[in-house]
């Protein structure tokens, strides 16, 4: 019998959908460090087997984290009964301790980031006098985590992007294997006028380039969908533009009916892991304005299934894209789309990772 082990499930995120999908696929059980009323992941009731929540959930930042820190270390040891446990997150794999005959596997999405290369930035967020409760932290959690990861049979994830990243940071090589795209889900439904942002509400989106471009350009409509710590800021710089739409968090019927007749995507994330977001909207049909860095490099092809714009794109450039992906332009890349997100749909990676799990 295998488990898969996750952080928690707050938001619709990329993370929690892989490790969920696994779990489905594997008939494995569930564990996790919290899980919100109502999350959109859940609300269908296929998951069947068994959930090990292990908090109640709370928004307290860095008290959040040192109590996931202690739960996954601490609560975990039903572990000891499983094969093999693979671990999604950056808290699950300090669980592995507790994992005495299985198999342990980590697919790390990335080494945390403002452990390692966004610490700086992610420092910038907070106010002055609660960086150095940050930095104890940091001090405490890093030779946690990296022990953990140390000691795993595998190691897996989703790029070539973060396998670098693992080298670099962690001294360990990682095997790829590429998230999983339902892609029978998605559908071409035709074309409506408007571009579609699904990128999470958060300032490493720089979804706000895109907001700023569109309020250039009142004769084309932008759709933003998606939550986020960004969501007030960003309608406070729309400030009521008629052809600026910003959402927030949808149900996954009106997400799908959304990428289904919008013109095209646009993803401008810093640095992304790998992005699923992109291979969603090619497998719809739909091509992608994004940066040409990171994870979107493996995934979306220049001029044949999108545009790729530089890694630090600003106004103009956003609003050149835009204007050349018209109508037709989109159109006429929609076969190319949908082929490209068959190289990751979710039969290939259920199979590695059934693999994975079985090695010996």
């Amino acid at each position: 019998m295998d488990i898969v082990l996750h952080d928690y499930f707050e938001s619709a995120e990329g993370g929690g959908r892989l490790a969920l999908m696994l779990a489905q696929s594997l008939q494995a059980d569930l564990g996790y460090g919290f899980k919100v009323p109502d999350h959109p992941y859940f609300s269908d009731d296929l998951f069947q087997g068994k959930e090990y929540p292990l908090l109640s959930f709370t928004a307290i930042p860095i008290w959040r984290q040192y109590c996931l820190t202690r739960a996954f270390r601490r609560k975990t040891n039903f572990l000891a009964s499983y094969d093999a446990v693979v671990y999604s997150g950056s808290y699950a794999p300090l669980a592995s301790c507790n994992s005495k005959k299985g198999r342990n596997i980590y697919y790390c999405h990335t080494p945390p980031r403002f452990l390692y290369d966004q610490h700086d930035f992610f420092l910038s967020l907070i106010p002055g006098w609660q960086r150095p409760i940050l930095h104890a932290f940091n001090s405490y959690f890093r030779p946690q985590y990296e022990e953990a990861v140390g000691a795993m049979d595998v190691v897996v994830t989703n790029s070539d992007n973060v396998r670098g990243r693992i080298k670099k940071y962690l001294g360990l090589d990682a095997e790829v294997v590429y998230p999983p795209c339902d892609t029978g889900k998605f559908k071409w439904h035709g074309q409506h006028d408007f571009y579609l942002s699904m990128a999470r509400l958060d300032p490493l989106k720089r979804v706000d380039r895109v907001v700023e471009a569109f309020l250039q350009m009142p004769d084309k409509n932008l759709v933003v969908v998606s939550g986020g710590p960004e969501q007030g800021r960003l309608e406070k710089l729309a400030g009521g533009a008629v052809n600026i739409e910003i959402r927030g968090r949808v149900s996954e019927k009106e997400l799908l009916a959304l990428l289904g007749r919008c013109l095209a995507t646009i993803y401008i994330p810093r640095d992304e892991d790998f992005g699923m977001a992109p291979v969603e909207s090619m497998a719809a049909g739909k091509p992608v304005i994004a940066v040409a860095e990171g994870g979107l490099l493996e995934s979306v092809v220049d001029g044949q299934t999108g545009l790729l714009l530089h890694a630090d794109p600003g106004t103009p450039e956003i609003i050149a894209a835009v204007e050349h992906l018209t109508g037709e332009t989109a159109g006429a890349m929609r076969r190319a789309c949908e082929e490209r997100a068959h190289m990751f749909r979710r039969e290939l990676f259920v199979k590695r990772m059934r693999e994975m799990c079985a090695a010996v």
